[in-house]
């Protein structure tokens, strides 16, 4: 509910939007790019070092004046102040919400139950930085006296997917010969392959749970500690080659890690916000504590525009504010994140998590069940790769699939023409989308009739372009802080709490029951439906046949 007590749809915001809607659902770009030949530069804005055109939306002038009246309706300032200050806006856990206090740059206090939490924001981000510095220059050493050359992350969800995607993408700032891996999946062969070549006595494992109890890394977590065990002969070992990001002191000191190699967070930092915390540790080791507060910095730099910009010139909440346009009203399920940099190919798999982990609800604040669209799917890759892959669907599939094009004026790895044949792409499949083919367009290339339908380009696809100078910390730290607020933006709207992720829950309990279940030496009770009794006795009887 809003502060009016209405549900979204039954404002007169909604239904100004709905009816607009029909009068311009069939105007198409080429129509309006006609009309309006400023429309490139109107439909802009250049803010933290990213260049945003949204001139190839369906969108006209009026669209975003009722868009941006939505925003107000729903009291999106006043909302977004009850984060930034600390309101338990995480309403069905009861807990506050300041990831953006991690990379806030102020001296002024972000209280939370009355105490300031930025002094241990700045202490944990101390030691970090400790840390990551002896780390990095050969000072800590292993249990035999070795500098550390392999570092394996160990975490799922938030505590994987940050640091791997920001490893990734800030590769050409590491300046260091270590070797970083993320071991995710309770799957042994993900752990089996970071292992692969290893040398226990350079290796480094930073297991990164808050409770110290996440089924999936505390498996691989205890794998990895035998390995080692075996390898260099005893649990002592364990203290000079392990790190753990986690609340839970005993649980960590039970498992044999030094307490002086413990990085705490709080419970108001949700996993998928966590990277500018502790979380970060294995990020910072490989791009230096420098480049780590560069990130920080664009981090805050979006935060600070998000506070304090007027809507219209708002980037999250434009974006925002387009989701909302094609999800509620085009009916458009997916949107596509398409980032022109090989470097970023993890940012797709990283706003998922952070997207439909915080907005995929169907009931609102107060747990009503919503009779509205919620949170797109997320997905995408890397640059050409995905025009070789699924643009045929975006050209002329049946689906309406908005689109945000990611892409930079250079190259942190500049090699021949290569940028430049990307960036060619880049535009051209923008201007595609938008404006299309038409059949006239065709036989006037001298197509054959009965081919002329197949080669048709509808267009009207609509499309975001986000530009940079460069792919540096500063920018992805910009970036993510762009797309966290964006999310922010339309839970608000759909009055839904972004900030917890309760859906996961049901599988782990279940899980946990069948465990004991796919034991051959146990006796096997069937107690689930006929199919999942039928596919459990399966694996039992093939589990012990070798291959």
């Amino acid at each position: 509910m809003n502060r009016s007590g209405k549900k979204v749809i039954e404002l007169e915001e909604w239904k100004k939007l709905a009816k607009h809607y029909q009068a311009i659902r069939d105007t198409s770009l080429k129509d309006l790019f006609l009309q309006e030949p400023g429309r490139g530069v109107d439909f802009s804005v250049n803010a933290c070092g990213l260049y945003l055109d949204y001139s190839k939306n369906r969108i006209t002038g009026d669209t975003m004046t009722l868009l941006l009246g939505l925003a107000e309706a729903v009291d999106l300032r006043a909302k977004t102040e009850d984060m930034f200050t600390g309101r338990k806006i995480n309403c069905t856990e009861g807990r506050a919400v300041l990831h953006t206090a991690l990379r806030r740059k102020s001296d002024d206090p972000v209280l939370f139950d009355g105490e300031d939490v930025m002094p241990g924001i700045r202490q944990v981000l101390g030691r970090m930085k400790e840390c990551s510095s002896r780390i990095r220059s050969g000072e800590w050493k292993g249990y035999t006296g070795k500098p550390i050359r392999r570092v394996v992350n160990i975490g799922i969800g938030g505590s994987d997917l940050g640091p791997a995607m920001a490893c990734q993408a800030l590769r050409p700032f590491a300046g260091t010969d270590i070797d970083f891996f993320f071991v995710s999946n309770i799957d042994g062969t993900h752990l089996s392959e970071a292992l692969k070549g290893a040398d226990p006595e350079t290796t480094l494992f930073i297991v990164a749970s808050k409770t110290f109890t996440t089924q999936e890394t505390m498996t691989n977590a205890e794998s990895a500690r035998s390995w080692l065990e075996d390898s260099l002969g005893g649990r002592e070992a364990v203290r000079n080659h392990f790190i753990a990001l986690s609340t839970n002191e005993p649980k960590v000191k039970e498992f044999g890690i030094d307490p002086e190699n413990v990085f705490g967070f709080w419970d108001w930092v949700g996993g998928r916000y966590s990277m500018p915390s502790a979380i970060g540790l294995s990020l910072m080791i490989a791009v230096g504590p420098e480049n780590f507060q560069e990130m920080l910095d664009g981090y805050t730099a979006m935060d600070e525009h998000f506070r304090n910009e007027d809507f219209s010139r708002n980037l999250p909440v434009l974006l925002g504010l387009l989701g909302i346009w094609y999800n509620n009203f085009f009916e458009a399920e997916s949107h596509a994140i398409l980032p022109y940099d090989q470097c970023l190919a993890r940012f797709p798999a990283y706003l998922q998590q952070a997207d439909m982990e915080s907005n995929g609800k169907s009931v609102t604040r107060d747990g009503q069940k919503v009779s509205w669209q919620t949170g797109p799917i997320i997905w995408g890759e890397p640059g050409t790769n995905g025009q070789h892959a699924f643009y045929q669907l975006l050209h002329q599939g049946t689906k309406l699939v908005p689109a945000d094009f990611i892409g930079f004026a250079r190259s942190q790895n500049p090699l021949g023409d290569h940028h430049r044949k990307l960036m060619a792409n880049f535009f051209a499949q923008t201007e595609a989308l938008a404006f299309g083919k038409t059949s006239e367009e065709v036989r006037e290339e001298g197509i054959p009739e009965e081919l002329v339908a197949h080669k048709v380009f509808e267009g009207n696809r609509p499309t975001n372009t986000i530009l940079a100078e460069e792919l540096n910390p500063r920018t992805l730290g910009s970036l993510i802080s762009l797309y966290e607020h964006k999310i922010f933006v339309q839970g608000v709207i759909w009055g839904v709490n972004s900030f917890d992720q309760m859906g996961v829950e049901l599988g782990k309990v279940l899980a946990k029951k069948i465990l004991p279940e796919l034991d051959p030496g146990e006796e096997f009770r069937p107690g689930h439906d006929s199919s999942t009794n039928n596919l459990i006795s399966w694996f039992r009887d093939n589990c012990r046949k070798e291959a």
